[in-house]
């Protein structure tokens, strides 16, 4: 499956031979051309391709710095913001350990997305279909549900704050509800259009929320000099905050491949690391730590406070820039807009991760799984939009757990068993169950972590035994319960069916 001198999969093969991937790439040609209005939207250069492996021929785009500008993007927005206010208003920590904590753990957790990131232009695979290798082609639907449901999850959480900011400037003319529709239409469009319009959007929509930053920090820099001083901070509480700052970043390890796929397999790894694990830490770090020192401030400023009333962070944004006039008013319809950023990309992945979730449905363009998130997420963040704080702090602990055993299996698979070549993939098989593992021992893996995660998680609902002592460790064991139940597991199910 490789050419001599190079760990690069070959791709042409499989549509030469029509094995599998043509199957599916020519049905959704097909498919296309049956109707006018299709092919309509072909010719204006719409991306139709789901999970399909591009092959060699189309990996051709050089611009790298793409996919430093999707996470920047992606992250440079009021979700960040609202993550580090966790810190003292939830966990009552001090500006000083919130902004520690915040800085060696998204350091720590956002290097294994990063790295995943780098096998897209290897491979050409989506990152749930290179999933695939580890998990089974069915096995891989339960980490695959797991994925969308954390993705519709982050989709709530920026519509809720998207249309609370949106509100905020309307005195009570603009309900939360009608901004969520607002926000979601705008990210609807832009993850329908695809990879190139998605590209030009995110390269771009970070820059107004930096001016957005500014324009507070310089208006409100004042309050945030002096920060109280706080109560001596245990460890137990220090990891748990830990656990959700991790939960914000480890989930892009689902995710990581699917947006440098068309990158050319000639491209050092290291450079798409570099670009990737700047792009997650310099919006996530600095935001966070700035949502942290806001809110260690709120109580001493009262038109904060009053913004802030009942977790209104877009309120709290709204109060900051009001100085500043109109133009703030201005500028908070910026920020509400930020959140669009995040849930585009985040469309665009649903739709990949619900095709393998139903593997027969890849024939239908990508873009109709759009329709579906649309219609799934508007309804669903507006009944949930009056309970913000206790959902992301519930939905960020949680999501961690399932993403960290992911990683760790995916990330086995490749260093230990296939030794870190990607000419061990042999891609004519992406979608063969019968040639790919049968994904026993990944799943039998995370099964058996689970009788260490569970003692291990800290939640409103249940406190395990280990969490007690030690704080929120479930991510913690979960990476490493989970790799270290593979490894022999795996040996097992490779004498029974040899690696592809």
């Amino acid at each position: 499956m490789a050419k001599a001198g190079t760990d690069t999969p070959v791709l042409q093969d499989v549509e030469k031979d029509g094995v599998s991937i043509g199957g599916s790439s020519y049905a959704q040609k097909d498919w296309h051309h049956s109707y006018k209005w299709s092919r309509t939207l072909l010719q204006w250069g719409l991306e139709t391709r789901g999970i399909t492996p591009v092959p060699l021929a189309e990996r051709v785009d050089t611009q790298y710095s793409k996919i430093f500008f999707i996470w920047l993007s992606a992250n440079f927005n009021i979700l960040s913001f609202s993550a580090g206010t966790l810190g003292p208003v939830i966990f009552g920590l001090g500006l000083r350990e919130s902004c520690l904590v915040i800085l060696f753990f998204n350091l720590l957790c956002s290097a294994l997305p990063a790295y995943f990131s780098t096998w897209g232009p290897k491979l050409g695979l989506r990152q749930m279909c290179q999933a695939r290798y580890s998990f089974g082609y069915y096995g891989v639907i339960i980490p695959s549900v797991f994925n969308l449901c954390s993705m519709t999850g982050f989709c709530i959480l920026n519509c809720i704050l998207g249309g609370q900011t949106l509100a905020s400037i309307s005195n009570g003319h603009l309900s939360w509800s009608v901004g969520i529709v607002v926000i979601t239409l705008i990210s609807l469009f832009v993850s329908f259009c695809g990879y190139r319009v998605l590209n030009w959007y995110e390269r771009l929509a970070w820059l107004p929320v930096l001016v957005v930053y500014l324009v507070a920090l310089g208006v409100g820099g004042k309050h945030l000099s002096n920060p109280p001083p706080a109560e001596p901070a245990t460890v137990a509480v220090v990891l748990s905050f830990a656990s959700t700052i991790a939960g914000f970043v480890i989930t892009y390890c689902a995710l990581g491949s699917d947006f440098t796929i068309y990158f050319s397999p000639s491209v050092q790894s290291w450079r798409i690391f570099l670009y990737s694990y700047m792009g997650f830490n310099i919006p996530i770090i600095l935001i966070q730590c700035l949502g942290a020192a806001v809110a260690v401030s709120v109580p001493f400023v009262p038109e904060w406070e009053a913004g802030y009333a009942n977790g209104n962070v877009g309120g709290l944004i709204e109060a900051m820039l009001r100085p500043t006039g109109n133009f703030g008013k201005f500028l908070t319809v910026l920020m509400a807009l930020s959140v669009t950023a995040n849930i585009a990309p985040t469309f665009y992945s649903f739709s990949l991760s619900f095709q393998v979730f139903i593997p027969p449905l890849a024939v239908i363009p990508r873009y109709m799984f759009s329709l579906l998130a649309t219609a799934i997420l508007i309804p669903v963040s507006i009944v949930g939009a009056h309970k913000f704080y206790d959902t992301l702090t519930n939905f960020l602990g949680l999501i961690g757990y399932w993403a960290s055993a992911f990683g760790a299996i995916v990330l086995l698979e490749h260093l230990h068993f296939r030794r870190g070549a990607f000419a061990s993939y042999n891609l004519r098989h992406w979608q063969d169950a019968r040639r790919l593992p049968t994904g026993l021992a990944a799943l039998g893996a995370c099964a058996l972590a689970c009788a260490f995660i569970v003692p291990s998680m800290d939640q409103v609902w249940f406190v395990g035994p280990f969490a007690k002592h030690a704080g929120d460790i479930g991510f913690e064991v979960a990476f490493f319960a989970a790799g270290l139940f593979y490894v022999p597991l795996r040996y097992v199910e490779l004498r029974y069916r040899p690696m592809v």
